[in-house]
């Protein structure tokens, strides 16, 4: 059983700050080739100026993944970059507060396009492409892996908050959609889980927070060939995870 990522290509979305940062952090230290995606210009080219700094190849990629044209861009950077796409992490996650009595309020439909929708939108064109690039448009494959997703969910998603109404549902949604996602990629050899923090705790923690011991660890695990047999499983920080490589 190994853990190693070496030599393969990550894309980590939200990775200006917080869990994305933390989680490129760890591919690149683990000698992955990562393309940290993000809104934040400055904040990336600084997170990835530090990592680069200690060894770690990286690219980063400033956009609105809600566009299909950014999605477009993103995946050829990709390719020219480095030749292909082994690893998609979305860490890209909002939150915010919701009155359910107002009807003005349209949380609930942003938060579902910015959080479900638009990660949706971004795994099945990074599916698409990780098996055209492993089955070389033919269709034959050769039973190896075509790709692993990683998709975050935040803890709201596994309790009610009458609060976070509109990200307790958005975060559900994504953990049943990473669910229904493997049973559909399962046929191309492509691997999809989900991870969630424990405590109620945001993915998209803001710079200066806390990120949840153990996550960049967890994500490392579920993209290498240790976890050749897992998919459609959410992993809850705080439970019981592998030991750490090495």
């Amino acid at each position: 059983m190994t853990f190693a990522i070496a030599g393969r290509t990550a894309i980590v979305t939200g990775a200006a700050r917080g869990a994305g940062l933390a989680i490129a952090r760890g591919l690149a230290g683990e000698g992955a080739n990562v393309i940290m995606a993000d809104l934040d210009e400055a904040a990336l080219e600084r997170a990835a100026a530090a990592i680069a700094g200690s060894g770690g190849q990286v690219r980063v990629f400033a956009g609105d993944l809600r566009e299909k044209l950014t999605v477009k861009n993103l995946l050829a950077l990709a390719q020219d970059a480095f030749g292909g796409i082994d690893i998609l992490v979305t860490a890209a996650h909002q939150g915010a507060a919701t009155d359910p009595l107002a009807e003005e309020d349209r949380t609930l439909e942003d938060l579902l396009e910015r959080n479900l929708l638009a990660g949706y939108r971004l795994c099945r064109a990074v599916a698409r492409r990780m098996i055209r690039l492993h089955e070389g448009g033919d269709g034959d494959g050769d039973g190896a892996p075509a790709g692993v997703i990683v998709n975050l969910v935040a803890g709201a998603g596994l309790a009610a908050r009458p609060d976070m109404l509109a990200a307790s549902v958005s975060a559900a949604a994504m953990a049943q959609m990473t669910r229904a996602l493997a049973l559909a990629l399962a046929p191309h050899r492509i691997r999809v889980n989900g991870v969630a923090p424990g405590g109620g705790a945001d993915p998209a923690a803001a710079a200066g927070e806390a990120v949840p011991d153990g996550l960049a660890r967890a994500v490392q695990y579920l993209a290498s060939p240790a976890a050749a047999g897992v998919t459609g499983q959410i992993v809850t920080l705080g439970g019981i995870l592998p030991e750490a490589p090495g």
